[in-house]
Protein backbone atom coordinates (compact mmCIF):
# COMPACT_ATOMS: atom_id res chain seq x y z
CA UNK A 1 0.00 0.00 0.00
CA UNK A 2 1.28 3.70 -0.89
CA UNK A 3 1.86 5.68 2.19
CA UNK A 4 -0.52 8.42 2.97
CA UNK A 5 0.76 11.91 2.30
CA UNK A 6 1.25 14.33 5.19
CA UNK A 7 -1.08 16.87 4.06
CA UNK A 8 -3.45 14.17 3.64
CA UNK A 9 -3.25 13.11 7.76
CA UNK A 10 -3.21 16.72 9.17
CA UNK A 11 -7.05 17.13 9.12
CA UNK A 12 -7.42 13.29 10.38
CA UNK A 13 -8.50 13.32 14.42
CA UNK A 14 -6.18 12.26 16.01
CA UNK A 15 -5.54 11.75 20.01
CA UNK A 16 -2.36 12.42 21.97
CA UNK A 17 -1.00 10.86 25.13
CA UNK A 18 2.28 11.89 25.74
CA UNK A 19 3.24 15.37 24.39
CA UNK A 20 5.63 17.43 26.62
CA UNK A 21 4.63 21.46 27.06
CA UNK A 22 8.08 22.11 27.28
CA UNK A 23 9.46 20.14 24.16
CA UNK A 24 6.57 21.99 21.77
CA UNK A 25 7.36 25.58 22.01
CA UNK A 26 7.55 27.92 19.22
CA UNK A 27 10.89 28.80 18.02
CA UNK A 28 9.70 32.32 17.69
CA UNK A 29 7.93 32.34 20.99
CA UNK A 30 11.46 31.05 22.60
CA UNK A 31 13.00 34.36 20.99
CA UNK A 32 10.84 36.88 22.18
CA UNK A 33 10.25 35.63 26.24
CA UNK A 34 13.64 35.01 26.19
CA UNK A 35 14.17 38.80 25.41
CA UNK A 36 11.78 39.84 27.96
CA UNK A 37 13.45 38.27 30.69
CA UNK A 38 17.16 38.66 29.73
CA UNK A 39 17.87 35.12 29.05
CA UNK A 40 20.75 34.22 26.26
CA UNK A 41 19.97 31.81 23.40
CA UNK A 42 22.12 29.91 20.88
CA UNK A 43 20.42 32.31 18.22
CA UNK A 44 18.01 35.24 17.87
CA UNK A 45 17.29 33.51 14.05
CA UNK A 46 13.88 31.54 14.69
CA UNK A 47 14.20 29.59 12.13
CA UNK A 48 17.83 29.00 12.97
CA UNK A 49 16.76 28.35 16.18
CA UNK A 50 14.32 25.75 15.65
CA UNK A 51 17.12 23.98 13.49
CA UNK A 52 19.61 24.19 16.58
CA UNK A 53 17.31 22.46 18.51
CA UNK A 54 16.63 19.37 16.53
CA UNK A 55 20.15 19.03 15.70
CA UNK A 56 21.26 19.29 19.49
CA UNK A 57 18.69 16.62 20.08
CA UNK A 58 19.93 14.35 17.39
CA UNK A 59 23.46 15.12 18.50
CA UNK A 60 23.53 11.73 20.59
CA UNK A 61 25.32 14.17 23.23
CA UNK A 62 22.92 13.74 26.75
CA UNK A 63 24.57 17.33 27.78
CA UNK A 64 23.33 18.92 24.68
CA UNK A 65 19.85 17.17 24.30
CA UNK A 66 19.45 18.78 28.24
CA UNK A 67 20.70 21.68 27.17
CA UNK A 68 17.95 22.28 24.55
CA UNK A 69 14.83 22.42 27.77
CA UNK A 70 17.27 24.57 29.87
CA UNK A 71 16.64 27.33 26.77
CA UNK A 72 12.14 26.61 26.92
CA UNK A 73 12.07 26.43 30.69
CA UNK A 74 13.84 29.09 31.53
CA UNK A 75 11.38 31.75 29.04
CA UNK A 76 8.57 29.35 31.51
CA UNK A 77 9.15 31.18 34.59
CA UNK A 78 6.42 33.83 34.64
CA UNK A 79 2.76 33.75 34.33
CA UNK A 80 2.92 35.52 30.98
CA UNK A 81 4.95 33.04 29.71
CA UNK A 82 3.59 29.91 31.05
CA UNK A 83 0.41 31.10 29.83
CA UNK A 84 1.41 32.33 26.23
CA UNK A 85 2.84 28.54 25.60
CA UNK A 86 0.02 26.79 26.92
CA UNK A 87 -2.44 28.54 24.58
CA UNK A 88 0.16 27.60 21.96
CA UNK A 89 0.61 24.99 22.69
CA UNK A 90 -3.38 24.17 22.11
CA UNK A 91 -3.23 26.16 18.59
CA UNK A 92 -0.60 24.57 17.41
CA UNK A 93 -2.23 20.59 18.25
CA UNK A 94 -5.62 21.80 16.77
CA UNK A 95 -4.27 23.08 14.22
CA UNK A 96 -2.50 19.38 13.62
CA UNK A 97 -6.06 17.98 13.97
CA UNK A 98 -4.99 16.92 17.17
CA UNK A 99 -8.89 16.88 19.03
CA UNK A 100 -8.01 15.25 21.90
CA UNK A 101 -4.46 15.59 23.89
CA UNK A 102 -3.27 15.20 27.66
CA UNK A 103 -0.05 17.33 27.87
CA UNK A 104 2.03 17.56 30.41
CA UNK A 105 5.12 19.65 32.12
CA UNK A 106 6.91 19.31 35.89
CA UNK A 107 5.33 22.59 37.76
CA UNK A 108 8.60 22.06 40.22
CA UNK A 109 10.31 23.43 36.86
CA UNK A 110 8.83 26.75 37.04
CA UNK A 111 9.36 27.99 40.15
CA UNK A 112 12.71 30.27 39.52
CA UNK A 113 11.30 33.59 39.57
CA UNK A 114 8.97 32.99 42.68
CA UNK A 115 5.63 31.52 41.35
CA UNK A 116 4.71 29.36 43.74
CA UNK A 117 3.29 25.72 42.31
CA UNK A 118 -0.61 26.73 42.51
CA UNK A 119 0.18 29.80 40.21
CA UNK A 120 2.20 27.48 37.85
CA UNK A 121 -0.56 25.24 37.08
CA UNK A 122 -3.48 28.43 36.79
CA UNK A 123 -1.34 30.22 34.38
CA UNK A 124 -1.19 26.83 32.19
CA UNK A 125 -4.60 26.22 32.91
CA UNK A 126 -5.78 29.41 31.73
CA UNK A 127 -3.45 29.07 28.17
CA UNK A 128 -5.34 25.82 27.55
CA UNK A 129 -8.92 27.44 27.98
CA UNK A 130 -7.82 30.58 25.81
CA UNK A 131 -6.23 28.79 23.29
CA UNK A 132 -9.15 26.03 23.04
CA UNK A 133 -11.69 28.45 22.69
CA UNK A 134 -9.52 30.31 20.05
CA UNK A 135 -9.24 26.85 18.17
CA UNK A 136 -13.06 26.39 18.52
CA UNK A 137 -13.87 29.30 16.92
CA UNK A 138 -11.81 28.90 14.05
CA UNK A 139 -13.38 25.53 13.69
CA UNK A 140 -11.00 23.19 15.06
CA UNK A 141 -12.00 21.99 18.43
CA UNK A 142 -9.90 20.38 21.07
CA UNK A 143 -9.90 18.68 24.55
CA UNK A 144 -6.66 18.95 26.82
CA UNK A 145 -5.93 17.08 29.87
CA UNK A 146 -3.13 18.13 31.97
CA UNK A 147 -0.51 15.73 33.15
CA UNK A 148 1.38 16.94 36.24
CA UNK A 149 5.05 15.56 36.01
CA UNK A 150 7.24 15.09 39.15
CA UNK A 151 11.23 15.24 38.76
CA UNK A 152 12.20 11.09 39.59
CA UNK A 153 15.53 12.81 41.05
CA UNK A 154 13.63 14.81 43.16
CA UNK A 155 11.87 14.56 46.09
CA UNK A 156 8.77 16.67 45.35
CA UNK A 157 6.51 13.30 44.05
CA UNK A 158 4.28 13.46 47.27
CA UNK A 159 3.49 17.62 47.13
CA UNK A 160 3.00 17.07 43.29
CA UNK A 161 0.51 13.86 43.74
CA UNK A 162 -1.35 16.01 46.30
CA UNK A 163 -1.52 19.02 43.39
CA UNK A 164 -2.31 17.13 41.41
CA UNK A 165 -5.16 15.65 43.02
CA UNK A 166 -6.17 19.24 44.07
CA UNK A 167 -6.81 20.36 40.66
CA UNK A 168 -8.66 16.62 39.36
CA UNK A 169 -11.77 19.23 38.72
CA UNK A 170 -10.51 22.08 37.13
CA UNK A 171 -8.20 20.46 34.19
CA UNK A 172 -5.76 18.11 35.36
CA UNK A 173 -6.25 14.60 34.44
CA UNK A 174 -3.22 12.28 35.71
CA UNK A 175 -0.11 12.77 37.08
CA UNK A 176 3.49 11.22 35.60
CA UNK A 177 7.20 10.85 36.54
CA UNK A 178 10.07 12.00 34.52
CA UNK A 179 13.58 11.88 34.36
CA UNK A 180 16.69 9.76 34.08
CA UNK A 181 15.61 6.59 34.73
CA UNK A 182 18.84 4.69 35.45
CA UNK A 183 19.45 4.70 39.27
CA UNK A 184 15.83 6.84 39.54
CA UNK A 185 13.68 3.58 40.04
CA UNK A 186 9.94 4.38 40.61
CA UNK A 187 9.73 2.74 43.45
CA UNK A 188 11.47 6.02 45.07
CA UNK A 189 7.92 7.44 44.73
CA UNK A 190 5.50 4.68 46.26
CA UNK A 191 4.06 6.90 48.88
CA UNK A 192 2.92 9.23 45.82
CA UNK A 193 1.55 6.54 44.18
CA UNK A 194 -0.18 5.09 47.31
CA UNK A 195 -1.64 8.00 47.64
CA UNK A 196 -2.90 8.76 43.87
CA UNK A 197 -4.54 5.05 44.35
CA UNK A 198 -6.17 5.33 47.13
CA UNK A 199 -7.38 8.39 45.89
CA UNK A 200 -8.85 7.22 42.62
CA UNK A 201 -6.67 8.73 40.56
CA UNK A 202 -4.93 8.44 37.14
CA UNK A 203 -1.21 7.55 36.88
CA UNK A 204 1.65 6.86 33.77
CA UNK A 205 5.61 6.69 34.57
CA UNK A 206 8.10 6.97 32.29
CA UNK A 207 9.60 3.51 32.00
CA UNK A 208 11.20 1.38 29.38
CA UNK A 209 13.04 3.98 27.52
CA UNK A 210 16.04 4.77 28.48
CA UNK A 211 16.13 1.86 30.73
CA UNK A 212 14.72 -1.77 29.95
CA UNK A 213 12.74 -4.14 31.85
CA UNK A 214 13.24 -3.92 35.15
CA UNK A 215 11.76 0.32 34.63
CA UNK A 216 8.79 -1.61 33.27
CA UNK A 217 8.13 -3.81 35.88
CA UNK A 218 8.45 -1.90 39.00
CA UNK A 219 6.46 1.07 37.21
CA UNK A 220 3.33 -1.16 36.79
CA UNK A 221 3.88 -4.40 39.40
CA UNK A 222 5.50 -2.20 42.19
CA UNK A 223 3.74 1.51 41.46
CA UNK A 224 0.12 0.41 39.81
CA UNK A 225 0.79 2.70 36.69
CA UNK A 226 -2.26 2.90 34.74
CA UNK A 227 0.30 3.60 31.42
CA UNK A 228 3.40 3.12 30.07
CA UNK A 229 5.32 6.73 29.37
CA UNK A 230 6.80 5.04 26.31
CA UNK A 231 7.32 1.50 27.57
CA UNK A 232 9.71 0.61 23.93
CA UNK A 233 12.04 -1.83 25.73
CA UNK A 234 9.44 -4.25 25.97
CA UNK A 235 10.44 -5.84 23.07
CA UNK A 236 12.94 -6.83 25.38
CA UNK A 237 10.91 -9.73 26.49
CA UNK A 238 9.74 -11.18 22.66
CA UNK A 239 11.59 -13.16 21.00
CA UNK A 240 10.77 -14.46 17.61
CA UNK A 241 8.73 -12.83 14.32
CA UNK A 242 5.55 -12.76 13.69
CA UNK A 243 6.19 -13.62 10.22
CA UNK A 244 7.58 -16.61 11.23
CA UNK A 245 5.17 -17.90 13.25
CA UNK A 246 8.01 -18.71 16.52
CA UNK A 247 6.97 -15.26 18.84
CA UNK A 248 7.13 -16.11 22.47
CA UNK A 249 6.10 -13.34 24.96
CA UNK A 250 7.84 -13.26 28.16
CA UNK A 251 5.75 -13.27 31.28
CA UNK A 252 5.94 -9.04 31.51
CA UNK A 253 4.91 -8.73 27.94
CA UNK A 254 2.09 -11.13 28.37
CA UNK A 255 0.96 -9.61 31.41
CA UNK A 256 0.99 -5.87 29.76
CA UNK A 257 -0.67 -7.15 26.77
CA UNK A 258 -3.24 -9.22 28.30
CA UNK A 259 -4.21 -5.92 31.16
CA UNK A 260 -4.03 -3.78 27.90
CA UNK A 261 -1.90 -1.80 29.42
CA UNK A 262 -1.04 1.36 26.94
CA UNK A 263 1.95 1.95 25.22
CA UNK A 264 2.57 5.54 25.06
CA UNK A 265 5.20 5.32 22.15
CA UNK A 266 6.76 8.15 20.45
CA UNK A 267 8.67 6.74 16.99
CA UNK A 268 11.26 10.22 16.57
CA UNK A 269 11.69 10.74 19.80
CA UNK A 270 12.76 6.94 20.61
CA UNK A 271 14.79 7.04 17.64
CA UNK A 272 16.41 10.21 19.13
CA UNK A 273 17.53 8.85 22.22
CA UNK A 274 18.70 5.58 20.95
CA UNK A 275 15.63 3.50 22.53
CA UNK A 276 15.12 2.34 18.98
CA UNK A 277 17.37 2.37 16.06
CA UNK A 278 15.13 3.84 13.01
CA UNK A 279 11.42 4.34 12.50
CA UNK A 280 11.56 1.44 10.06
CA UNK A 281 13.13 -0.57 12.95
CA UNK A 282 10.84 0.91 15.80
CA UNK A 283 9.16 -1.44 17.73
CA UNK A 284 6.08 -0.35 17.48
CA UNK A 285 5.38 -2.14 14.11
CA UNK A 286 5.78 -5.16 15.96
CA UNK A 287 3.72 -4.41 19.01
CA UNK A 288 1.12 -3.58 16.38
CA UNK A 289 1.30 -7.18 14.58
CA UNK A 290 0.81 -8.69 18.51
CA UNK A 291 -1.94 -6.44 19.00
CA UNK A 292 -0.90 -4.26 22.05
CA UNK A 293 -2.38 -1.28 23.09
CA UNK A 294 -0.36 0.80 20.75
CA UNK A 295 -0.31 4.66 21.06
CA UNK A 296 1.72 7.24 18.77
CA UNK A 297 2.80 10.21 20.20
CA UNK A 298 5.01 13.03 19.59
CA UNK A 299 7.20 13.40 23.01
CA UNK A 300 8.73 16.72 22.38
CA UNK A 301 7.17 18.24 19.31
CA UNK A 302 10.58 21.52 19.09
CA UNK A 303 12.90 18.82 19.46
CA UNK A 304 11.98 16.19 17.57
CA UNK A 305 10.91 18.58 14.79
CA UNK A 306 7.49 16.82 14.56
CA UNK A 307 4.10 16.77 15.12
CA UNK A 308 1.12 13.89 15.42
CA UNK A 309 0.63 13.98 11.49
CA UNK A 310 4.56 13.60 10.58
CA UNK A 311 4.86 10.60 13.40
CA UNK A 312 1.57 9.18 11.70
CA UNK A 313 3.25 9.68 8.03
CA UNK A 314 6.82 8.47 9.00
CA UNK A 315 4.69 4.87 10.24
CA UNK A 316 2.63 4.71 7.28
CA UNK A 317 5.79 5.35 5.05
CA UNK A 318 7.63 3.01 7.16
CA UNK A 319 4.83 -0.22 7.85
CA UNK A 320 2.52 0.39 4.78
CA UNK A 321 -0.14 1.69 7.49
CA UNK A 322 -3.65 2.75 5.80
CA UNK A 323 -6.35 4.60 7.30
CA UNK A 324 -7.43 1.49 9.38
CA UNK A 325 -4.03 1.43 11.15
CA UNK A 326 -4.39 4.45 11.50
CA UNK A 327 -7.39 4.72 13.34
CA UNK A 328 -7.04 1.93 15.58
CA UNK A 329 -3.46 3.91 16.80
CA UNK A 330 -5.88 6.75 17.31
CA UNK A 331 -8.73 4.76 19.11
CA UNK A 332 -6.19 2.79 20.95
CA UNK A 333 -4.97 6.63 22.50
CA UNK A 334 -8.53 7.33 22.79
CA UNK A 335 -9.80 4.43 25.11
CA UNK A 336 -6.69 4.64 27.16
CA UNK A 337 -7.26 8.48 28.50
CA UNK A 338 -7.67 9.54 31.94
CA UNK A 339 -11.32 11.62 31.09
CA UNK A 340 -14.40 9.67 32.30
CA UNK A 341 -15.78 6.72 30.04
CA UNK A 342 -18.40 8.30 28.58
CA UNK A 343 -16.53 11.36 27.77
CA UNK A 344 -13.79 9.03 25.99
CA UNK A 345 -17.00 7.32 23.84
CA UNK A 346 -18.61 10.65 23.04
CA UNK A 347 -15.05 11.45 21.10
CA UNK A 348 -14.60 8.37 19.73
CA UNK A 349 -18.60 7.71 18.16
CA UNK A 350 -18.78 11.55 17.56
CA UNK A 351 -15.51 12.43 16.36
CA UNK A 352 -13.12 10.05 15.32
CA UNK A 353 -15.12 7.80 13.98
CA UNK A 354 -17.20 9.47 11.60
CA UNK A 355 -13.90 11.52 10.89
CA UNK A 356 -12.31 8.19 9.32
CA UNK A 357 -14.97 6.88 8.26
CA UNK A 358 -14.85 9.62 5.48
CA UNK A 359 -11.41 8.49 4.66
CA UNK A 360 -12.04 4.72 4.31
CA UNK A 361 -14.87 5.46 2.26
Amino acid sequence: MAAIAFSDIVPAPKALLHDHLDGGLRPATIVELADRVGHRLPTTDPAALGEWFVAAADSGSLERYLETFAHTVAVMQTVEGLHRVAKECALDLAADGVVYAEVRYAPEQHLEKGLSLDEVVDAVNAGFTEGAAEAAAQGAPIRIGVLLTAMRHAARSQEIAELSVRYRDAGVVGFDIAGAEAGFPPTRHLDAFEYLQRENFHFTIHAGEAFGLPSIWQAIQWCGADRLGHGVRLVDDITGTVGGGDVVLGRLAAYVRDKRIPLELCPSSNVQTGAAPSIAEHPIGLLHDLRFRVTVNTDNRLMSGTSMSREMALLSEAFGWGWAELQWLTINAMKSAFIPYDERLAIINDVIKPGYGKLLA
